[in-house]
């Protein structure tokens, strides 16, 4: 139970504990962090990959504390959607970036599994904050994000 649902009993802060003040305001990009979470309507695994830029306002924090970030999110009973906006929302109350993208693209096996029974399917969110909600900054982290 723990193993699936532990983040029912973490909060955001303890994962996002260290940061380091080195005055960095350049875009940190960590792509493709693994995403295994369960959806809150059928119970049933979905999977796929974050990627989370940020732009730091001086204080950055240790690469490994995002993916623990998306594990605390992700191993609760969720939805996609609420997924990616709590990865960011997270970000900017504890870290107070200039900027922060997530983006989660997953295949949910409540799709593929049962229902409609489209197991190719993806679905793919985005949640945008602060500087990067300008078009040249989000285009430049999505370009990151994908190598395009």
């Amino acid at each position: 139970m723990k193993e699936n649902f532990g983040g029912l009993w973490q909060s955001p802060e303890e994962v996002l504990t260290t940061t380091f003040d080195i005055g960095h305001e350049e875009l940190v990009i960590v792509r493709d962090i693994e995403v295994f979470s369960h959806c809150e309507h059928h119970l049933t695994p979905f999977h796929g990959v974050a990627h989370i830029g940020y732009i730091p306002r001086g204080k950055i924090t240790g690469l490994s504390k995002l993916a623990r970030l998306v594990d605390v999110y992700a191993k609760r009973p969720q939805v996609q959607e609420r997924l990616t906006t709590q990865i960011a929302d997270a970000l900017v109350d504890i870290l107070n970036p200039l900027g922060v993208i997530v983006i989660i693209d997953c295949e949910h096996l409540c799709m593929s599994m049962r229902g409609v029974k489209k197991s190719q399917a993806r679905t793919t969110t985005s949640a945008v904050r602060g500087a990067l909600q300008n078009a040249a900054t989000r285009a430049e982290a999505i370009s990151l994000i994908t190598h395009r």
